[in-house]
């Protein structure tokens, strides 16, 4: 159960990046108030999931998960520029979270 703590607080790091871009300076009430929820409730999920996953091992996978989707966010909703290099490092911060898990 851990693991899904984890998961759903890595997603949501994603959401309140997200919406902490739209929220333009926190100038846009919805989204500054979206922030807030989604990182609060990230935050809970993350303390959630350190009360069985080691501290490190969680907060690593913690912002792997939120660096990741957050580029692959940037990408597919910002037009920030793809390149090889960056789908690379990409690539491999992925791995390096399945190898935490596996670890």
């Amino acid at each position: 159960m851990a693991w899904v703590w984890l998961l759903a607080a890595g997603v949501l790091e994603v959401f309140f990046a997200v919406f902490l871009k739209l929220s333009d300076g926190f100038s846009k009430p919805m989204f500054t108030l979206l922030f807030a929820i989604a990182a609060g409730l990230s935050l809970y999920c993350l303390s959630k999931a350190m009360q069985a996953i080691p501290i490190g091992t969680a907060y690593a996978v913690w912002t792997g998960i939120g660096t990741a989707g957050v580029a692959l966010l940037g990408i597919l909703l910002f037009s920030e520029p793809v390149t090889g290099l960056r789908l690379f490092f990409m690539a491999t911060l992925i791995m390096s979270i399945i190898g935490l898990k596996l670890a």
